[in-house]
């Protein structure tokens, strides 16, 4: 086992949960800042909800991917992919949670899916045994 790599893998799953969850926070408060300032009218902030969400789901692949790199770390694509994949569902379930004044996600699904990707890293489909 290389717990090496799952030690890299799980600084920078955590530092990429972080950044992700921090830009849906302050996104989803744009987007309702935006809705209130134009009166609530229908579809106002969905532009800036829609622009937070696929943020969020196009930076945390390529943070994985970019984080393991700067470990030093080659091999990646199980984590990047699973990785990515799995956040769409995580955030896209707990999108109502986190889209609220002071929300965000439950921490169970949070560290759920940090221990996943910390196993996840650890996969090296580039090294045979």
């Amino acid at each position: 086992m290389r717990y090496m790599r799952h030690a890299k893998g799980a600084l920078t799953v955590v530092a990429a949960t972080a950044a992700c969850h921090a830009l849906m926070s302050a996104g989803y408060a744009w987007a309702r800042d935006t809705a209130a300032a134009s009166g609530d009218t229908i579809f106002s902030g969905a532009f800036e909800f829609l622009l937070t969400t696929a943020a969020s789901w196009a930076l945390m692949p390529l943070l994985l991917w970019v984080g393991m790199r700067v470990m030093g770390e080659t091999g990646n694509a199980v984590l990047v992919l699973v990785g990515g994949l799995v956040w769409v569902g995580v955030s896209g379930y707990s999108i109502d949670a986190i889209d609220r004044p002071g929300g965000h996600m439950p921490i169970p699904a949070l560290a759920a899916y940090v221990l996943l990707c910390t196993g996840l890293a650890g996969v090296d489909p580039d090294r045979s045994r």
